[in-house]
C-alpha cells in the first residue's frame, strides 16, 4: 500500500475522525453551520449543559473544525471549514441507502413467508 496514503489516513483519524466520534460534536457542527453562536447560544440550542458543550468545542477547535473570534469576556464559535458538513452529509446518505436497502431486504423476506404460509394454506 501507498506509504503516503498510510500516513495520510492516520493523520485524518487522529486530526479528523476522532474529533467526528460523538454525537454531541456531530449536532455542535450542525448549529455552527446554521450559523456561528456563542457557547451559551450552543448549550441552549442542543440542550446540553455548558460544561460539555466546552469540553466538545475544545476538542473541535484543537482539530481545527471550529474557529473562535473573541468579543469581550465571550467568545463567538463559527465552522473552520464547511466542508466538514459536506462530508457528513454524504455520510448521512450512505446510512439512509444502507437502511433503506435493510428494509427492502427484510420486508421482502417478510413477504416471501407470508407467501409460503398462504400456499400451504388448504
Amino acid at each position: 500500500m501507498d506509504e503516503k496514503l498510510v500516513t495520510e489516513i492516520y493523520l485524518l483519524h487522529e486530526q479528523v475522525c476522532s474529533a467526528l466520534g460523538n454525537p454531541h460534536r456531530l449536532l455542535i457542527l450542525y448549529a455552527l453551520h446554521e450559523q456561528p453562536r456563542y457557547v451559551t447560544d450552543l448549550a441552549e440550542v442542543l440542550d446540553i449543559p455548558q460544561s460539555s458543550v466546552s469540553r466538545h468545542l475544545k476538542v473541535l477547535r484543537d482539530r481545527g473544525l471550529v474557529v473562535t473570534r473573541r468579543e469581550g469576556p465571550a467568545v463567538y464559535y463559527a465552522l473552520g471549514d464547511t466542508r466538514v458538513i459536506d462530508a457528513l452529509e454524504l455520510l448521512r446518505e450512505m446510512l439512509y441507502d444502507r437502511i433503506h436497502k435493510q428494509v427492502q431486504i427484510t420486508d421482502g423476506q417478510y413477504r416471501g413467508k407470508r407467501r409460503a404460509r398462504a400456499a400451504e394454506m388448504p
